[in-house]
């Protein structure tokens, strides 16, 4: 289970003394714990899934992408390196992330199956995209290619 693999890293991290490493795995598992309490008020006590895990990294992936821009655009190339280094960190829990072209073919192929037709069909193709590649596509990609496939772009 992912939640596990994420504790054995930090504890491995903790003896190597990798203080990065240990504040961002902290960072992850705060994130995840914070998931799981919210949770828990819809009535799910056993805490989230490891899909669930998957895209809380995968949104941390992107808070940190922005933040990189942002630091960029101010001037600030050592905070942007930060933030770098800890997307690296981050992306060491999450399966290998598909090229553009392997998007685009899998988007085609799901078209093709589903037969979606238009704009109209595209929350259904973007939830049978979510079930199936969870963790290894970059949906904002998924759903440019597929705006452009079903003739909204």
């Amino acid at each position: 289970m992912l939640r596990e693999e994420i504790s054995s890293a930090l504890k491995s991290a903790m003896k190597a003394k990798k203080s990065e490493c240990v504040s961002t795995i902290r960072l992850i598992l705060a994130a995840i714990k914070d998931r799981d309490i919210a949770s828990r008020t819809g009535g799910d006590s056993d805490g989230i899934s490891d899909d669930e895990i998957m895209k809380v990294l995968q949104t941390m992936v992107k808070q940190r992408q922005e933040s990189i821009k942002m630091y960029e655009q101010g001037g600030r190339p050592e905070l942007a390196k930060q933030e770098a280094d800890e997307i690296v960190i981050i992306q060491e829990f999450l399966p290998e992330q598909l090229s553009e072209e392997e998007i685009a073919a899998i988007v085609n192929a799901a078209i093709e199956e589903l037969g979606a037709e238009s704009l109209k069909d595209m929350g259904r193709m973007m939830a049978h995209l979510r079930e199936n590649h969870a963790g290894s596509m970059d949906f904002g990609k998924a759903s440019g290619i597929l705006k452009q496939r079903l003739g909204g772009a």
